[in-house]
């Protein structure tokens, strides 16, 4: 098969195709005598994995399946499938709390114990599903504002806190711009919460997209590991 056909059917470019070749995630190409590159049906179905692959996974994590693929690790592919569904799973459960925390009054968001004193950062994590390390990079890029105990100098995060934390988890999984980010959030810290919410629901919607181009990249997965049978 030449390769204009290949990219012609795929919708890609020929510098593609040459790209997934130096990347070492499709089996070997033998050229002809003229040096000409000679595709054959397997390699077709590599790069039409690729294609379907990307959208859903990203390139970086199509890859590494790939490669594992030609190595005839074919169970720990499927574990690093497995691995990046989770993720989305994640991503899409944090969306959600976000919507709901930008929805609800702020002074239903924290339980009826903590309303006074606030959350601990370990607390704030732990419901939230983000690692306190990520929350403590964006206090320090000047993301948040969060208060401190006068006593211990321990941080004590208010309802606003949390709503900022989810938002910028949430928009960072949509792939929203930094400043766009930085916009929301101070909106959402002068209580202006509707483009937090146009945002936040905009971001679930990317994530619903991305779980459906998971799904048809698996399938074509699932297909190419069969033909190699």
């Amino acid at each position: 098969m030449r390769p204009v056909d290949i990219a012609r059917q795929l919708k890609v470019s020929t510098s593609s195709l040459r790209h997934y070749e130096s990347m070492g995630i499709v089996p070997e190409v033998e050229r002809t005598e003229s040096g000409y590159r000679v595709y054959t049906e397997e390699h077709y179905a590599y790069f039409s994995c690729i294609v379907a692959m990307k959208d859903g996974f990203g390139m970086q994590r199509t890859g590494e399946v790939l490669v594992l693929v030609l190595d005839g690790r074919q169970e720990e592919a499927l574990w690093l499938i497995s691995d990046s569904k989770a993720q989305l799973f994640r991503d899409k459960t944090i969306a959600e709390k976000t919507i709901k925390a930008l929805e609800s009054e702020p002074e239903t968001l924290l339980p009826l114990h903590k309303r006074k004193k606030g959350w601990t950062i370990g607390e704030m994590a732990e419901y939230t599903l983000i690692p306190a390390s990520a929350i403590r990079h964006w206090e320090k890029m000047g993301l948040l504002t969060v208060e401190r105990d006068p006593d211990n100098g321990y941080r004590v995060f208010s309802p606003s806190n949390l709503r900022q934390i989810l938002t910028i988890r949430t928009l960072k999984s949509a792939i929203w711009s930094l400043d766009v980010i930085k916009r929301i959030i101070a909106d959402i810290d002068n209580d202006r919460l509707d483009y937090a919410i146009t945002a936040a629901r905009a971001a679930l919607d990317y994530l619903n997209v991305q779980n459906k181009n998971q799904l048809r990249g698996s399938y074509y997965l699932y297909r190419l590991m069969q033909e190699g049978e």
